[in-house]
């Protein structure tokens, strides 16, 4: 069996965001490809957040190493303050050192064939061009969000940094993966020296034994014995899915009498921006409307999305070439779907694709205005389609690890 030396830096028992994931179902399926995953992450102590759910996940076969990493932000600042150049590419920097000092013990010691980091941590890209140089080995650079495009990262030391990481990668990589079709675009328009074939798209998706024991509820809403509910599961950023304009919006159609705490309820879990979000929503009075609930373990926040009457998604146009990686468990759980973001992008193209969305711009507040009432009476009436069974299969983690196993054999063969 052929080895990889996977670098990630969101690995259990790291809890708190989508991408923990993607390395962690690679590791489970790899194997039934011909590679055996060795895992290279952090030590416990950078996470903000952890939970031991997913620790069983990790099968007994895969070597994990956590090499020593401290947040900058936490652990380095002094009242609040520290050195910007301590935290280049990002303030995990640390964990570059403990990384390549771990990383060189494990090439030595299991001779793997290739290597495989992971963005949007910036340093594991860090690490795994250094452990290039010193090895020689091929490398598969993941990007599970672009790295740097035309305005981010917005803060200029951060922009040179990546730049330069970047730009190393384009020419030591063997093979370039993204989750979307528009980043591969991108990219390949920005660097017109790289080979079409190298940069592949490889999804996020869902692993299907994640939904064993999910009950899931079909049933229609017939009346107006208890509210509509709507479900988004996860951080809601104040950019790239700003919320604001679909809280002014439910503001405008609460005070025009289309909607009520009696008619709909919406659930933002995990949101990220509590404190900011709750005082808007005090200062709007929709705060009967719209909960801000805390963060729950994974599989247990899968059957709070599977008890919804609907689901949400926020994605603004400045991620029009990115898919977040909820939208396919959203798919996998068969409900309606409240697509806020553009359909030219290529999350509105996914969801479009597989049916079961109503798509309404993220920032056009006339847009939701008229279609979200429209949404909610197909929704209570058990009249909105749903996402079509068959063509969400295709997004198993299983079949993603059996492509990433073909993208690594590739790279040792060239």
């Amino acid at each position: 069996m052929k080895k990889v030396l996977m670098i990630a830096f969101h690995y259990p028992p790291f809890q708190g965001g989508s991408g923990v994931h993607r390395t962690l179902k690679f590791s489970k399926y790899l194997p039934q490809f011909g590679w055996q995953p060795l895992v290279l992450t952090a030590q416990q102590l950078a996470y903000t957040h952890v939970g031991v759910e997913q620790l069983a996940e990790i099968p007994e076969q895969v070597v994990v190493r956590r090499a020593f990493a401290l947040d900058t932000a936490r652990h380095l600042s002094v009242r609040g303050h520290y050195s910007r150049l301590m935290a280049l590419p990002d303030q995990w920097v640390t964990w570059w050192l403990g990384s390549v000092f771990s990383g060189l013990r494990m090439v030595r010691k299991y001779r793997p064939d290739a290597l495989w980091s992971t963005y949007p941590i910036a340093t594991a890209h860090l690490i795994a061009l250094t452990l290039h140089a010193a090895t020689g080995l091929p490398w598969v650079a993941d990007f599970r969000d672009s790295m740097t495009e035309e305005n981010y990262p917005r803060d200029w030391w951060s922009r040179q940094s990546y730049l330069w990481i970047e730009r190393r990668i384009m020419r030591k990589a063997s093979r370039l993966v993204f989750t979307a079709p528009a980043t591969r675009e991108m990219y390949l328009r920005r660097y017109p020296e790289l080979k079409t074939q190298h940069g592949l798209v490889i999804l996020n998706g869902y692993d299907e034994e994640d939904f064993a024991g999910i009950a899931i509820s079909r049933t229609p809403r017939t009346s107006n014995q208890r509210p509509i509910r709507l479900v988004h599961a996860g951080v809601i950023y104040t950019d790239d899915r700003d919320p604001r304009p679909f809280f002014r919006t439910l503001s405008r159609l609460k005070n025009d009498g289309f909607i009520s705490a009696k008619k709909v309820s919406v659930d933002l879990r995990a949101s990220g921006s509590e404190e900011y979000y709750s005082a808007m929503l005090n200062e709007l009075k929709i705060e009967d409307i719209v909960r801000l609930l805390p963060a729950l373990p994974y599989r247990k926040s899968l059957q709070d999305c599977a008890e919804a009457d609907a689901l949400l998604i926020f994605q603004a146009a400045s991620c029009n070439h990115q898919i977040p990686a909820k939208a396919y468990e959203y798919l996998r759980l068969g409900k309606p779907i409240l697509g806020l973001t553009p359909v030219a992008g290529d999350t509105g193209k996914l969801l479009k694709e597989i049916g079961g969305a109503t798509i309404l711009s993220l920032d056009d507040e006339n847009v939701i205005y008229k279609g979200l009432p429209l949404f909610l009476d197909s929704v209570r009436e058990g009249a909105h389609a749903l996402p079509i069974a068959d063509t969400v299969d295709r997004f198993s983690r299983r079949q993603q690890a059996y492509q990433l196993s073909e993208c690594l054999s590739e790279s040792i063969n060239t």
